[in-house]
């Protein structure tokens, strides 16, 4: 009989939300998703198929770290951002999971842990997991609207410890990270001799301009190990297009040997496809395009739903400064689960916190991308549900 890892073992058991996901859907009734987040989905700009059609893009000249046209390219956008870096420090990858599959087993044993926030995305537990890698969260405190506490992350720290993971901002919760709050984490990392990885991917979706916010970590001169994480799945829109890239930086030394190190490993397989490389320049110079298409669109549906709360109600959102999503407060009772299913039952879709690991309270999740016509019908519903 055939063995399988540990690793691979989760869990594939339906909870009753994604139950009724399915009964309804087989029911053939009218569904408005506020959590669809797929950008090619949702009517956003998309550019030109023929950027594909480049000079040289059946061609193969494999370059571990990637094409050095398209690290060029990603240096002069990182320019554009007020970030100086080196093409020499890059390195691109098929997706940031794929990065982050990279990044542990540079910087973990199996059985050494990483420390990621709560509450967040659910997925770097599993990517972890299957690197034979634990994760340990540390909270993101409700009183600093979900933003970073550098304190609470050395408290997380223990003896296996390997690195310290931020996302910025904060996926869903939409808090950046600030200039304070670098500074003392930078601190923290430096003390502990732990290394910072910063995932940005909607670090170009800031609502406003407010001062103090880190656009991005890239460049900086800080004492510790850094390792930047973007793509173009957020960036441009476009997931399918499969090419992500990491910036390391840090002290000269630690930096080099890491870039050695993760050039052997991009090496053992060259996951990023020459098309897309050899496309990124005008990928990302549509960039703006997407970027500021998406911005209007968060803007206006974060209006609408602000809107649909009338005074007094049991209900609020979340502030936040960037992102997708939209963080809504509810009632404990009678909670998440109960108030997702009734949602589902009215024909409304969103997401219950406990996905995200929120803490303290309850919670619901929705995307901000859908086109503002469903979003808007959707939130009427929304709001009839939760009540006054």
């Amino acid at each position: 009989m055939s063995r399988f890892s540990t690793r691979t073992d989760f869990t594939r058991t339906l909870n009753p939300l994604a139950q009724a996901l399915e009964r309804h859907r087989a029911s053939g009734l009218r569904l408005l998703d506020l959590t669809e987040s797929n950008p090619t989905r949702v009517g956003l700009p998309t550019p030109d198929p023929a950027v594909l059609a480049t000079e040289g893009a059946f061609t193969y000249e494999p370059d571990p770290l990637g094409l050095a046209s398209a690290r060029q390219a990603l240096v002069a956008d990182f320019a554009a951002r007020g970030a100086r870096v080196s093409e020499a420090h890059l390195v691109l990858s098929a997706s940031t999971s794929e990065a982050y599959g990279w990044l542990f087993k540079l910087l973990c044993e199996p059985g050494d842990n990483v420390l990621v926030p709560a509450p967040c995305y659910p997925l770097f537990e599993h990517l972890a997991r299957l690197e034979g890698v634990q994760t340990r969260s540390y909270p993101l405190p409700r009183a600093h609207g979900f933003g970073l506490d550098a304190r609470v992350v050395g408290d997380a720290v223990n003896d296996r410890t390997r690195a310290v993971l931020v996302v910025n901002p904060g996926n869903p919760t939409g808090h950046f990270l600030h200039e304070g709050e670098l500074a003392v984490l930078a601190d923290v990392c430096a003390s502990w001799r732990l290394p910072l990885i910063c995932d940005e991917v909607f670090a170009p979706f800031a609502w406003d301009a407010e001062p103090g916010r880190v656009a991005t970590v890239a460049g900086r001169p800080l004492p510790m190990l850094t390792f930047t994480l973007s793509g173009l799945s957020k960036s441009v829109g476009l997931p399918g297009l499969k090419l992500a890239w990491t910036h390391v930086g840090g002290p000269a030394d630690l930096r080099d040997e890491a870039l050695a190190r993760l050039e052997w490993m991009a090496d053992a397989s060259l996951p990023v496809g020459t098309p897309v490389q050899k496309a990124l320049p005008a990928l990302l110079a549509h960039a703006p395009v997407f970027q500021a298409a998406v911005r209007e669109r968060v803007r206006g549906n974060r209006q609408r739903l602000l809107a649909a709360r009338r005074p007094g109600a049991l209900w609020d959102v979340v502030p936040a400064e960037g992102g997708w999503s939209a963080v809504l407060r509810i009632p404990r009772a009678p909670g998440e689960e109960a108030t997702c299913l009734a949602l589902l039952d009215a024909g409304v879709l969103v997401q219950p916190g406990y996905f995200y690991d929120f803490g303290g309270g309850a919670f619901l999740v929705l995307s901000l991308l859908p086109q503002p016509e469903d979003f808007a019908a959707a939130v009427e519903v929304l709001a009839r549900t939760l009540g006054p």
